[in-house]
């Protein structure tokens, strides 16, 4: 099999990787291919999913133009710094510049020990690979940057966590791998060297539009904060929770970055957590802001031989920067709310507009996917009030408010017409379908007792079309019953 590979980050000096190839397995099978992306990189979708393309998939064959290798990179884990960390149970494959002309990562998860794997088997379970490949996927389909899953594998070997699971390996495609914790991995060493090759490269690959500015380290950092900032606040937008917001796991790009143990809100609640390894809510739902910027004064301080010769000035540098991510979070989730809402026009008091409904929504335990999809009937016919009210443990908390709202609607101008075209527009971003987390569990279990991957199979296809009502599929837009709530996510290594 022959992969147009253009492999730039292994020309780089070899203390930013290890060279490393995949640990065969016994006997692979392919799960599931991702035919729109193959097309989008310019693979045959047909042949990745035959038994050659399972032998590649696998890590059992290497396409002509691989060059394997697992990244180098540290990170801090719920805030205590770690100096070496990198790829244990990854290889990157190589580079492919798809169709498009985006360049993009091909790396297989689960693929065997490396350098990096700190006592580990570097392997993965089929539940990890199939959670992964269902919410990245989901994320794509809802608008929000995110690696993305090219093609899921069994290996017909076990792996061995709490008890024995069935082995898979999924191949991610990612604008780069590069994070966070890849440049504390460099400044960590007072390697002044290779953190300036690292911003140089970084920047080009990322935002070539801001080179030039012959400050290249400040220039990425820039970009970062401001990929960062509107990430999270698209994050906040469908209620997604990482989980695991560690700067190992904070993406360079701008891409979320590994779906350990995430999960979706289903009632609104800021203070919800899922990872079962988050203990004090670090990460909780509506703390990722505030550790996305704590994410970025790390980036900035890893950065800081390069801002400046003079200390003084780069520590002013980075500071600014720094402080500079609140306002612009606030600014992009300002967008994400307005959109939600309705509202075309900004106003000086719409996110306080918006943030009195949160609350309400969190004292009535409403359901914040449902809730903001009945919205959009409201906004097309009062009559729909009475509907969404009904979600309220007091019904008259979203009367009090829903009479704000329309006071504000009213006030926009005659831009967007009709109150159905407002409606439409409030449907392309308050989605009728998210990852569920119990519906996740559900296809897990169905795949990993049963080897049944027909629930997999439907949910990933009612998540290609998050937007659509899909009658025909439309249970799978349903909360959960008391006794099919997900109290706690897991992380999978």
């Amino acid at each position: 099999m022959k992969l147009a590979f253009d492999n730039t980050y292994a020309r780089l000096p070899d203390r930013f990787y290890a060279r490393v190839s995949p640990a065969r397995v016994r006997a692979p099978r392919v799960v599931k291919v991702n035919r729109a992306l193959a097309a989008e990189l310019g693979l045959d979708a047909d042949q990745l999913a035959s038994a050659e393309g399972a032998e590649v998939l696998a890590g059992n064959a290497l396409p002509e133009g691989a060059e394997p290798i697992a990244l180098a990179y540290a990170g801090h884990q719920f805030g205590s710094f770690v100096g070496q960390l990198g790829d244990g149970r990854a290889i990157l494959l190589g580079e492919v510049v798809g169709k498009d002309g985006r360049r993009r990562d091909i790396q297989l998860k689960g693929a065997g020990r490396t350098p990096f794997s700190r006592g580990g088997d570097g392997r993965a379970a089929l539940g990890p690979v199939l959670r992964e490949y269902v919410v990245s996927e989901a994320m794509a389909a809802l608008g929000v940057p995110t690696t993305r899953a090219l093609a899921a594998v069994t290996t017909g070997e076990p792996v061995y966590r709490e008890e024995v699971l069935p082995g898979a390996v999924l191949t991610r495609v990612a604008a780069s791998h590069l994070r966070v914790g890849t440049f504390q991995f460099f400044a960590a060493r007072d390697d002044r060297e290779a953190l300036s090759t690292l911003a140089s490269y970084a920047l080009s690959r990322h935002y070539p539009e801001a080179m030039g500015s012959g400050n290249d380290a400040l220039a990425l950092l820039d970009r970062v904060i401001e990929a960062q900032a509107s990430l999270v606040a698209r994050w906040l937008g469908v209620g997604f929770v990482h989980g695991v917001m560690n700067t190992d796991n904070t993406s360079i790009s701008g891409e979320t970055l590994d779906y350990g143990p995430c999960a979706f809100l289903d009632e609104y609640d800021p203070a919800k957590k899922f990872s079962s390894i988050d203990r004090g809510g670090r990460y909780a739902f509506g703390n990722q802001p505030r550790i996305a910027q704590w994410n970025m004064a790390r980036l900035a301080e890893a950065l800081l031989p390069l801002l400046a010769d003079d200390e003084q000035e780069a520590v002013r540098l980075a500071t600014e920067r720094v402080q500079g991510f609140a306002p612009l979070f606030v600014a992009a989730h300002g967008r994400v709310l307005r959109a939600k809402l309705g509202l075309e026009r900004e106003e000086e008091g719409d996110l306080a507009l918006a943030a009195d409904l949160l609350e309400r929504l969190a004292s009535n335990g409403v359901d914040y996917t449902v809730f903001f999809r009945r919205l959009c009937a409201a906004a097309a016919d009062p009559v729909a009030d009475a509907d969404v009210a009904s979600l309220f443990a007091e019904p008259g908390a979203y009367r009090d408010w829903a009479e704000a709202w329309r006071r504000r609607l009213a006030r926009e101008d005659a831009a967007r017409g009709d109150d159905g075209t407002r409606a439409r527009a409030m449907r392309l971003v308050n989605p009728a379908f998210i990852p569920r987390n119990h519906r996740i569990e559900a296809l897990i279990q169905a795949a990993v007792l049963r080897e049944d991957f027909a629930p997999f199979e439907t949910f990933v296809r009612a998540l290609e079309r998050p937007y659509d009502d899909q009658p025909e599929l439309a249970h799978l837009s349903e909360p959960p019953l008391p006794d099919e709530r997900v109290q706690a996510t897991f992380c999978g290594t």
